[in-house]
């Protein structure tokens, strides 16, 4: 090992093991197994490929949503996480680029008079929203008439939605679609709501941040990413393009 992954294994894994958090909520980029570290998906591949690269351990850190791995961001819980840009969780976690783009949408009944994401902002509709999740953060910002409710994780939101009577789900486009093809009575709107920059996030500073950023452009460049979206069957993700 030379001196520069030996400063970034100093950095990135100061107590001896990689310590990745995963959002498993997010199931395009992540799929839990009943023995965690055997879990897969492209987020929890490119953890395996770094620990191997700094020749430490790794462990994964499951939580079930974002907003979870973003309050204990302080707390030295973990050393690297994924999860989507947003100008507000940059005071605490330093990002790559995007490596991977993911399209927000929502869920309705078959019997909404909603057809397209355009239609969801006004008065008198209501959304339910993974609390704290990127496309949270992005609707808090842009929704000027629809009410939003807020649930701990994004599958709890799609519960509320459907026990409720909630007029809108929203979330990650391909996991709403993916619900939609195994319960009745509901279809996704055409359109979306916003892209979601996937990013790979550390909490030890600049030169950490160095170290992963060109991490994330090799793995993108090299067909990685690429490889591993299509092993676990993630045909709506596209990897991003070149920072």
């Amino acid at each position: 090992m030379n001196d520069e992954m030996i400063a970034a294994r100093t950095e990135l894994a100061p107590h001896g093991i990689l310590r990745a958090a995963i959002n498993f909520g997010n199931t395009v980029l992540a799929h839990r197994a009943a023995n965690l570290p055997e879990s897969g998906g492209a987020s929890v591949a490119i953890a395996r490929e770094l620990a191997r690269r700094l020749n430490v351990p790794l462990e994964l850190v499951p939580f079930d949503g974002a907003g979870a791995v973003v309050a204990v961001a302080k707390d030295d819980v973990f050393d690297v996480a994924f999860m989507a840009i947003d100008p507000l969780r940059a005071a605490d976690l330093g990002f790559t680029a995007p490596y991977v783009l993911i399209e927000g949408g929502y869920l309705v009944r078959d019997a909404s008079p909603l057809k397209s994401a355009d239609e969801v902002d006004r008065p008198g509709i209501r959304v339910t929203v993974g609390k704290a999740s990127a496309y949270d953060l992005y609707l808090s910002r842009t929704l000027a008439h629809a009410k939003i409710t807020r649930e701990p994780t994004s599958v709890e939101a799609i519960e509320l939605f459907m026990r409720d009577g909630f007029d809108v789900a929203a979330g990650v486009k391909a996991s709403l679609s993916d619900y939609a093809a195994t319960h009745a009575g509901v279809r996704l709107l055409d359109g979306r709501f916003m892209v979601i920059e996937q990013a790979m996030v550390t909490v030890h500073g600049q030169n950490a941040v160095r170290t992963i950023s060109a991490l994330i452009e090799e793995l993108k460049s090299s067909g990685f990413i690429a490889n591993e979206l299509a092993k676990s069957g993630q045909t709506d993700a596209i990897v991003a393009p070149p920072a």
